[in-house]
């Protein structure tokens, strides 16, 4: 612990007592910032410089010492690659409480690590503590960036998730993915696209990119709360809450008013006790949204996000309504090239691919060559350019090499961020077309795929889900994790 003041700092015993001292500085920094800007607001009193000391974020240190041999584990976080001292900035340690304590628990129950918590030298931004849209109360954004902290894009960056933070002798080691600043900008970016407070995106996520599934899983979420089930309340776009006291009615009629058209990619939210509900996200069509979502849903280390939509089929033998199960990825997307060059393979995870297979038999009761007769597992080829069929006297060769069996737009990029941020992740697509054979998406018979299809296939990714809550030990894969990772999840 070099290289700073650490008068303030708090040597604690237990992970309990570091979650609590992150909590009491993350309050008293955000309560010191909230004050500072409401006297601004109220008489233009600039805060001091001994005032802006105190905004800054908590700060976690953790120094793994060993004195026998290094533990070994089949877990795949919470664990040292090396010893050290490890450090990571931390924001809204209350409502991450729960998954602070699932990575501190181990690291000093099995590893005897040290845990001491103080201030860091990273401000908060000022746009990080409003809460409400008018926050700037006629006072214009270059003043307010003149006398206080603001967003800095030279500070927030994936370089440890992408393995591009440099090791320095003595220094301290990257403690998790993220630190505060990388994680609060996606909370509010979470805000803005999803029309929801980030605090009720559940754990366990599903992401479409069709509305049909955002009616049939909202009619579900009320079919849960309304009878003996795990699931508590419904939570839509805009902050819209339908609990199971609503009559009928007065549920129908929050629904209707929910304003979901506002938002690029509406949220909603089946909650249950102790954040095991369910999340479903409708990101729209193409890889740019199925990156920019993921970008900030990572943050929320979520246990997994599967993908459940619509496909072209690219095999004679296909109906439609049938489903493709990906276990490879042909990435043609291009926007993750960099970050992840197409060299790099992305893993199916059994973990994953098992429970979809069984959910698809559970809801289709359908076994054996009946279920391999609708469930395909293949190649899908993920597009940047919805209208790839333009240039297939280019693409035919590539198709053919891959053994592909489906083509979509946001897939393989979902998948490949899945891998790039250690979120456990998965495809079930259904056949709604195929442009190979001349089966194109007519209004007659597309109208009467959707009702038959859209039902079935999202309640076989609910069934998955249900099947990997009771698997989550296993869930988090050590595919996802490299040699020298942070100790957190």
């Amino acid at each position: 612990m070099t290289d700073r003041d650490r008068s303030e700092w708090k040597r604690v015993a237990t992970p309990e007592e570091a979650v609590a001292e992150l909590e009491r500085l993350h309050t008293g920094a955000v309560d010191a910032l909230r004050g500072a800007l409401k006297s601004f607001f109220a008489d233009g009193c600039r805060p001091d410089a001994a005032t802006r000391q105190k905004f800054r974020y908590p700060e976690l240190c953790i120094t793994h010492a060993p004195h026998e041999v290094p533990l070994s584990t089949r877990r795949a976080f919470a664990k040292f690659p090396t010893p050290g001292r490890y450090t990571t900035t931390i924001t809204q340690p209350a409502a991450f409480r729960p998954y602070l304590l699932e990575q501190l628990r181990p690291l000093t129950q099995e590893f005897g690590a040290q845990l001491d918590v103080g201030p860091s030298r990273q401000d908060i931004p000022y746009p990080y503590v409003f809460e409400k849209g008018d926050e700037l109360a006629g006072v214009s954004a270059a003043e307010l960036a003149r006398h206080f902290p603001i967003p800095l894009l030279s500070e927030v960056g994936d370089e440890i998730a992408d393995g591009l933070w440099e090791f320095e002798a003595g220094a301290a080691r990257p403690l998790a993915l993220f630190d505060a600043m990388r994680v609060d900008y996606s909370l509010r970016r979470l805000v803005h696209y999803t029309g929801t407070d980030w605090r009720d995106i559940q754990p366990w996520i599903l992401l479409t990119n069709y509305h049909r599934y955002v009616n049939q899983f909202v009619a579900w979420g009320i079919d849960q709360i309304r009878k003996e089930s795990p699931y508590e309340t419904l939570i839509l776009p805009g902050g819209i809450v339908i609990d199971a006291k609503m009559s009928d009615a007065e549920a129908q009629a929050a629904i209707a008013s929910a304003p979901w058209h506002k938002f690029q990619m509406p949220a909603y939210h089946v909650t249950a006790p102790g954040r095991q509900g369910i999340t479903l996200v409708n990101i729209g069509v193409g890889p740019a949204n199925a990156k920019n979502i993921t970008d900030h849903l990572a943050v929320l280390r979520p246990h997994c996000w599967l993908m459940i939509g619509h496909c072209g089929g690219l095999r004679e033998s296909q109906r439609i309504g049938d489903y493709v199960l990906a276990h490879a990825y042909l990435r043609e997307d291009r926007i993750l090239d960099k970050a992840v060059p197409v060299g790099v393979p992305i893993p199916a995870l059994a973990e994953i691919q098992v429970a979809l297979q069984q959910a698809a038999a559970h809801v289709t009761g359908e076994t054996g060559d009946a279920l391999k007769g609708r469930l395909r597992t293949g190649t899908v080829v993920t597009y940047d350019d919805r209208n790839w069929e333009l240039r297939w006297s280019q693409e035919r060769r590539r198709i053919n090499m891959s053994r592909a069996i489906a083509v979509d737009m946001e897939s393989g990029t979902i998948a490949t961020q899945g891998f790039r941020m250690r979120v456990p992740y998965g495809t079930l697509l259904c056949v709604s077309d195929k442009p190979l054979h001349g089966e194109i998406k007519l209004p007659g018979a597309a109208i009467a795929f959707y009702e038959r299809s859209i039902s079935e296939h999202l309640r076989i990714g609910l069934a998955a889900i249900d099947i990997l809550k009771r698997q989550i030990d296993s869930l988090h894969s050590r595919k996802l994790r490299s040699f020298d990772e942070p100790p957190f999840r």
